[in-house]
């Protein structure tokens, strides 16, 4: 798990960051256990109440959820979740923010295809 304490975004925010990431990519299958709040302290040296908050988040989201006495499971639809979330996330972060400046430049819808193709084409 890469947590880093230098960063900008505060630790339970990366910890849940991490953990949707792993759901996503298929590091914990729908129906998996996830480390337990102590085992991820444990492992990061830090404070069970700060992984406790960045689970929580996943929680409130639906993504993970608490079996009492079992401990955290990773949802049914789950990654279909986290994928709709960033999709959202991605058309408001970038594609506004694309349309935005290509207004401002004047270009035409077909010429920020094209340059999305091109960007295609050599990524």
């Amino acid at each position: 798990m890469n947590i880093d304490p230098g960063r900008d975004v505060p630790l339970f925010v990366q910890i849940a960051e991490q953990i949707e990431d792993d759901v996503f990519t298929g590091a914990y299958a729908e129906g998996d256990r996830v480390p337990s709040t102590n085992e991820l302290a444990a492992l990061l040296g830090i404070n069970p109440h700060t992984v406790l908050k960045g689970m929580n988040i996943l929680v409130d989201e639906g993504i993970i959820y608490k079996r009492r006495g079992m401990g955290m499971y990773v949802q049914d639809g789950a990654r279909e979740k986290v994928r709709a979330k960033r999709e959202s996330a991605f058309d408001e972060r970038y594609v506004s923010a694309l349309v935005a400046e290509a207004k401002k430049l004047g270009l035409t819808k077909e010429q920020v295809i094209d340059l999305i193709e091109k960007g295609y084409d050599h990524a």
